[in-house]
């Protein structure tokens, strides 16, 4: 699948990294880092391009990753109450149904939310797209019982997934 009006492959560094910048939240770096290795691939294709971005990810330090993983918001949280929230997570929240919250779901998810984040340290981190937001709570629900490490390693492939929507909606 190749980019319909985009051509990442004649980009300047600079030009790619502003239109490539959010594809991992509030993680510019990673579209720089992505850029030294683009001649490598078939850049047009996004595939190709996702799976260059993924595997910077996986190969940079597990505090990067974490940092990457904390540049993420929570699911119907507080960023999303104060409109904070990239145009890309506001668009995947308000796709899985999240702003739609009752007063009790709400309340849930900011009980999971806080519970997660201290058994964690860090954010829930779910790929929405194509869920609702009972689907969401259940999944939190079932992931607040596994260990830190599953987790952390949950959390980097959902923000794999993310990327790959983010790309696709280019």
């Amino acid at each position: 699948m190749r980019f319909s009006t985009l051509h990442p492959s004649t980009m300047t560094k600079a030009s790619f990294i502003e239109h490539f910048k959010d594809i991992y939240e509030h993680s510019p770096w990673m579209a720089e880092r992505a850029y030294a290795h683009l001649s490598s691939i078939n850049a047009d294709d996004i595939r190709h391009l996702h799976q260059l971005m993924s595997d910077v990810l996986l190969n940079t330090s597990k505090s990067q990753q974490l940092t990457l993983i904390n540049a993420h918001p929570d699911l119907a949280g507080k960023a999303a109450i104060s409109r904070e929230l990239t145009a890309s997570s506001s668009s995947e929240q308000a796709g899985a149904g999240i702003h739609e919250c009752s007063p009790q779901e709400f309340a849930r998810f900011t009980e999971l939310n806080k519970m997660y984040k201290t058994k964690f340290n860090f954010p829930f981190i779910m790929a929405v797209k194509g869920s609702n937001r009972l689907q969401i709570l259940d999944a939190f629900e079932i992931r607040i019982h596994n260990d830190v490490e599953t987790e952390f390693k949950q959390a980097i492939t959902e923000i794999n997934k993310i990327a790959l929507f983010r790309l696709e909606a280019l």
